[in-house]
């Protein structure tokens, strides 16, 4: 098997088991394990836990920044690909493996002094504000330029906080009343 193939092999079965039961519950023998690989190609790939978990963060965003992209793109313009980015979330919520943010999951189990691994999560909800500013301003007509990043950020906070809770009550209402908010924001 190639070294990119194993690498991708132990990178979606961390992301797997960290996003499943969390970076801390997870074992890198556990990973090993699942991979079905040696301890000694793990460590040629990776030379820590914090390392695969930088993976696994990058793998998550990398994945997400795509997807919701595509799937707010494929919208009709306007106000629907913005509105959008709930209905990607309200498909995420009924994915069966559902369980809130992968980057708010990881950064409460590390200390606060890990930086690494916080600017990783930081840098990737910048990544997140920024696609939605491109969805904003390429959508809204009647938004002058200096609005765009404050009603990105509103966007932004409407949708981090629907994760949490639709993930904490199990319930997909914070998705729908997230996206009824988002809806006045950006008519």
């Amino acid at each position: 098997m190639k070294h990119s193939e194993v690498k991708n092999r132990i990178i979606e079965t961390a992301s797997f088991l960290f996003y499943k039961n969390g970076y801390n519950s997870t074992g890198i023998n556990e990973i090993i394990s699942e991979s079905g690989i040696a301890k000694a190609t793990l460590y040629n790939h990776f030379k820590s836990k914090e390392d695969i978990c930088l993976a696994y963060l990058q793998f998550k965003n990398t994945t997400f920044l795509n997807d919701i992209e595509i799937y707010c793109k494929s919208k009709k313009k306007g106000q629907q690909q913005i509105l959008a980015i709930f209905d990607f979330l309200q498909l995420f919520f009924k994915d069966k493996d559902f369980n809130g943010c992968w980057c708010i999951k990881t950064v409460a189990e590390i200390p606060n002094d890990n930086e690494i691994i916080r600017n990783e999560i930081q840098t990737q909800k910048t990544s997140f504000i920024q696609l939605i500013s491109k969805l904003v301003s390429s959508n809204l007509e009647k938004v002058k330029v200096d609005e765009v990043s404050s009603i990105s950020r509103q966007i932004y906070l409407l949708y981090e906080s629907a994760v949490s809770e639709s993930h904490l009550h199990q319930l997909d209402l914070p998705i729908k009343e997230a996206k009824k908010i988002c809806s006045q924001i950006t008519t």
